[in-house]
């Protein structure tokens, strides 16, 4: 039985943030966004290697109770509250092919694509031209749906690494904006 997370509680490091982190930890510049941010794991990651660094979450409860604590956090919805543009934008998506979204830290909702969607439509404005966009999503969801949706927004999203698992196999995908 898979635990589900009270509302509160942050969703703490795991595969598919590990996973990412493995590129992330290659990456530097001037500015970086960590969406979703929840422990704030990948932020403090972001902070080694970017000069700002802002992280995201839906809840502030999460925010500020983060395990890893760091600076700059932003309590909204994606990165609606954000008007700067960024060199990089990371997000461990909620990506599981879900009927109805119970847990926020993982459903995607329908094809795992109705959360991320949402999400993709928040950050857009927030990539910088020239910016990547790096986020985990899994076999067990329409990942080809959420790249399509990418090339639609502008970006130029392709397939950086696979890792399998014993149930799915997690996708890393860097998209970057062209216009």
């Amino acid at each position: 039985m898979q635990k589900k997370f009270l509302r509160d509680e942050e969703y703490s490091p795991a595969e598919d943030t590990f996973f990412i982190a493995d590129y992330i930890e290659k990456e530097n510049g001037l500015t970086a966004l960590d969406v979703g941010s929840g422990s704030g794991y990948l932020t403090k990651l972001l902070a080694k290697n970017f000069i700002f660094v802002v992280g995201t979450d839906i809840n502030f409860i999460v925010l500020k109770n983060q395990t890893y604590s760091t600076k700059n956090l932003v309590c909204c919805n994606g990165s609606d509250a954000l008007k700067s543009e960024f060199d990089l934008v990371v997000c461990n998506l909620p990506y599981l092919a879900t009927d109805q979204v119970l847990d926020a830290t993982t459903d995607g909702g329908i094809d795992g694509f109705e959360i991320p969607k949402k999400i993709f439509d928040s950050i857009y404005k927030n990539i910088k031209v020239g910016g990547k966009f790096l986020f985990v999503t899994s076999s067990l969801s329409d990942y080809q749906k959420l790249m399509d949706y990418a090339q639609k927004l502008g970006l130029n999203p392709k397939i950086l690494a696979k890792k399998k698992l014993f149930f799915e196999e997690l996708i890393l995908v860097e998209a970057i904006k062209n216009k």
